[in-house]
């Protein structure tokens, strides 16, 4: 019997009492991981197709070790400019060593929490009563600056003002205030 399943990001064709290096795992060492992600599993010559996942079949390993991958050579070079840059690599792993594969029955696991955060509260200040000329001229232009160029012109329009379309938006406002 094997399995195909997805294992941090990556799939992988995995059989019981098989070790397969995988990205790291945020497991320590010598404890159960179980994967619900399992994309298909065959058994001799019954195959089962998820879509995109097998509801209830899961597979169980144990994490042996983390360690490090083999260093990787990184070399990136512009002939004739001068450009020579050298780095390396050595990927973070975690050894697992499958353990069980279950077809079907077993329960998904319970996926992290997320708390959301609410958004704080802004008070808003009531209008005055009595507001002046000036801060409703002011109020008047600030509103005017939030539209689009289309309104303005439509509200010009609606106004009667002729030659609106060469006007910019500086000069709607300006018309309209």
């Amino acid at each position: 019997m094997y399995a195909i399943v997805e294992i941090a990001g990556q799939q992988f064709k995995v059989v019981k009492d098989q070790k397969v290096f995988v990205h790291r795992l945020q497991t320590e060492e010598g404890k159960q991981v179980a994967f619900d992600n399992v994309l298909l599993i065959g058994d001799g010559d019954k195959v089962t197709v998820g879509a995109p996942a097998i509801d209830g079949a899961q597979v169980g390993a144990k994490v042996l070790k983390h360690l490090k991958g083999d260093k990787v050579i990184v070399f990136k070079k512009k002939r004739r400019k001068g450009y020579r840059v050298k780095n390396g690599h050595r990927q973070s792993l975690t050894e697992i060593i499958i353990e069980n594969i279950l077809a079907s029955g077993a329960k998904k696991a319970a996926p992290a929490k997320v708390e959301k955060k609410e958004a704080p509260k802004t008070e808003v200040a009531a209008p005055k009563a009595e507001a002046k000329p000036v801060e409703k001229k002011v109020e008047a232009v600030q509103d005017l600056n939030s539209l689009t160029v289309a309104e303005l012109k439509e509200m010009a329009k609606n106004k009667g003002i002729e030659g609106i379309s060469s006007m910019k938006k500086a000069d709607l406002i300006a018309a309209l205030s």
